[in-house]
């Protein structure tokens, strides 16, 4: 998703810029409370983990703070699954392609070779921006038909059919 500012941006339409920095602070307090408690999707470690073994090079473009990707790998024990990950606070935040540009860099590939997996449009406009393929999964922020509307190879409904379809297409 977004970064923090854009996502308060989006659902605080006017809050005063004088309000940013309390909101912000309130957010991570309260979020950092519960990180620990947010579970993964059914199927989705092992589904990482097939994917790496299968020889793929996997990555991570989020809207999260580079502390709260590290704590979320931490809690989760992802981290070794994943060759490389940018965060809204090193680069532009989605829709911009830039961190699919500086991971598809860092990585030695080109648009060609990656695909996107995402649960938002703005996931899917990044890497439309960034030239890359992607498949969306409809359990995110956006209902169904916005991901659709942004023409991705695929548009499934959870981790379960992911897999499958990337066993198949990937």
């Amino acid at each position: 998703g977004l970064g923090l500012k854009d996502a308060l941006s989006y659902a605080i339409p006017g809050l005063p810029a004088d309000d940013y920095g309390r909101m912000v602070e309130s957010y991570r307090r309260h979020f950092r409370a519960r990180d620990p408690e947010i579970p993964l999707f059914p199927g989705a470690q092992a589904m990482l983990a097939g994917l790496k073994a299968r020889g793929h090079t996997l990555a991570i473009a989020t809207g999260k703070s580079r502390a709260g990707l590290t704590r979320a790998l931490d809690n989760t024990a992802l981290r070794p699954l994943f060759a490389a990950s940018r965060c809204a606070d090193q680069c532009a935040s989605k829709p911009a392609p830039d961190m699919l540009f500086e991971l598809m860099e860092e990585l030695g590939t080109d648009a060609v070779n990656t695909l996107m997996i995402g649960d938002t449009v703005h996931d899917l406009q990044m890497a439309a921006h960034a030239g890359v393929q992607a498949v969306a999964v409809s359990h995110g922020a956006h209902p169904r038909g916005e991901l659709v509307a942004l023409a991705p190879l695929a548009c499934l409904e959870n981790i379960e059919e992911l897999t499958r379809w990337l066993a198949q297409n990937a």
